[in-house]
């Protein structure tokens, strides 16, 4: 039996978008995804798929501190950029605004 693969809305890659321009234009908010990863790690109940995701950034953050490298491998179309795109809530924090 095949599983069904969903494919990625317009709204999300575009988010995805937003924010790889973000952490290009300001590589200091790779912080936000790591006090993110911190965070949800902490938490008591989370779904597989995101623990599983939380796992893969942090093996992304081992092999390289490379702002570049690391947005690469979000947008790779491969498992683990697929999975590291599946939880915006990763990635929260990268797009408010601070006025």
């Amino acid at each position: 039996m095949k599983r069904r693969v969903k494919a990625e809305s317009k709204q999300q890659q575009a988010f995805i978008n937003q924010v790889i321009n973000e952490l290009k234009s300001n590589p200091a908010k790779l912080d936000i995804i790591r006090e993110n990863l911190s965070y949800y790690r902490e938490q008591q109940f989370l779904k597989r798929g995101f623990l599983l995701a939380i796992e893969r950034f942090d093996w992304v953050f081992e092999a390289s501190n490379d702002v570049e490298q690391i947005c690469a491998q979000i947008l790779a179309d491969d498992y683990i950029g697929k999975r590291l795109r599946r939880y915006p809530l990763l990635y929260k924090g990268i797009l408010e605004r601070t006025y």
